[in-house]
């Protein structure tokens, strides 16, 4: 289904009727209304991060629901559309924080370069924020974190805001590492998101474990 490792790892977790059920609903809903992400992004972050090359987790919740923004990628829009306001606070914080002027809003190369760009809902209906919270996505990705947090290898857990930070007790695993903050949303960032350095202290952390660091670039 992915094409890459997480098949293997997931392999499981397809069987079960949960998720033949969740795709089977999401199938229907690609066939009569407009949904998001367009149907072959909506395991990207699986696809473009296998599971032997993560990082670093960065959680959001649902897709971007307006048309041409999400490509399964949390936080990440195709650059022909308008910066959304928590991925511009995002990007003033790594202006902030490693001096880095980032131009485009596609998050495509930090997820090549390790980092899981993951919602815990993958789709999401037109102009509906949250309208595919019930199908059963949290369960499936849920369960990657659970995976994740069974890796012998050190990840880096970046959590912003109450939602993200929930997903804490899946993390048991000592040889993790949590950033977490505020969200980066304008209501929130003043309250801790900005000057809260996950950049930096993301590759402090690879470096000390002689890691390659992430080029946020």
């Amino acid at each position: 289904m992915i094409g890459n490792s997480w098949d293997i790892v997931l392999k499981e977790e397809f069987k079960k009727d949960y998720f033949l059920n969740l795709i089977n609903k999401v199938n229907n809903d690609y066939r009569h209304k407009t949904i998001f992400p367009p149907y072959n992004y909506i395991f990207n972050a699986l696809k473009l991060t296998p599971y032997e090359n993560v990082k670093v987790v960065i959680l959001g919740q649902d897709p971007y629901h307006g048309p041409n923004q999400a490509h399964g990628l949390s936080f990440s829009v195709s650059d022909k559309v308008e910066r959304p306001p928590s991925l511009n606070n995002i990007i003033k914080e790594l202006y902030n924080d490693l001096g880095i002027i980032k131009a485009n809003n596609d998050l495509t190369s930090w997820a090549k370069e390790g980092v899981l760009l993951l919602n815990a809902i993958l789709t999401v209906e037109m102009s509906k924020p949250l309208s595919h919270k019930d199908y059963g996505w949290t369960i499936f990705t849920d369960e990657i974190i659970k995976k994740l947090n069974e890796r012998e290898q050190p990840i880096i857990f970046i959590l912003w805001g109450s939602f993200a930070r929930s997903k804490k007790e899946f993390i048991t695993n000592k040889k993790h590492y949590i950033i977490e903050s505020a969200h980066p949303s304008p209501l929130s960032a003043s309250r801790g998101f900005f000057g809260s350095r996950p950049f930096s202290r993301t590759n402090e952390i690879l470096k000390r474990l002689g890691e390659k660091e992430i080029d946020w670039k």
